[in-house]
C-alpha cells in the first residue's frame, strides 16, 4: 500500500462524516501533503478494489467514501446529507427468502433531515 493510500484509509476510518474525494484531497492538503486530486481518485480506486473502503453512490449527488464496518445510511432527499444507521443484519433473512447466497447488501433510507424540515437548507 502506498503512503498516500495509508493516509487516505486513515482519514476515512477516523472521519465523523462521509467524505467525497474532494474532501479527502482538502484534508490531505491541510496536512501539507503534496498530492493532486487525480492521486486521491487513483488511491480510492485501489482501496475500493482491495475491499478496504466502500463507496456510497447517491443519485444526483457526489460519491462518498466510507469505512467497511457494517452499517446502513439515512440519506436526506432534499440536501443529500448522509448519516449512519445501525440496523440488524438481514443477510440470513434475505438468503432464506431468495434461497440464494448473497455477497452483500446496502440499505439507504430516504428521509428529510431536521435542517431541511426547518427550512435551514
Amino acid at each position: 500500500m502506498t503512503r498516500y493510500a495509508e493516509i487516505i484509509l486513515d482519514i476515512i476510518n477516523h472521519a465523523e462524516d462521509h467524505l467525497t474525494a474532494e474532501d479527502i484531497y482538502l484534508k490531505m492538503k491541510s496536512m501539507n501533503e503534496k498530492i493532486v486530486l487525480a492521486s486521491v481518485y487513483n488511491n480510492l480506486a485501489t482501496l475500493l478494489s482491495e475491499g478496504l473502503i466502500r463507496k456510497i453512490s447517491i443519485t444526483g449527488s457526489r460519491d462518498y467514501y466510507d469505512r467497511i464496518k457494517k452499517h446502513d445510511h439515512l440519506v436526506c432527499s432534499k440536501c443529500g446529507r448522509v448519516k449512519d444507521i445501525y440496523l440488524p443484519d438481514l443477510t440470513d433473512m434475505i438468503r432464506n427468502q431468495l434461497n440464494l447466497d448473497i455477497d452483500s447488501y446496502e440499505i439507504q433510507v430516504k428521509y428529510t433531515c431536521h435542517e431541511c424540515s426547518k427550512g435551514d437548507h
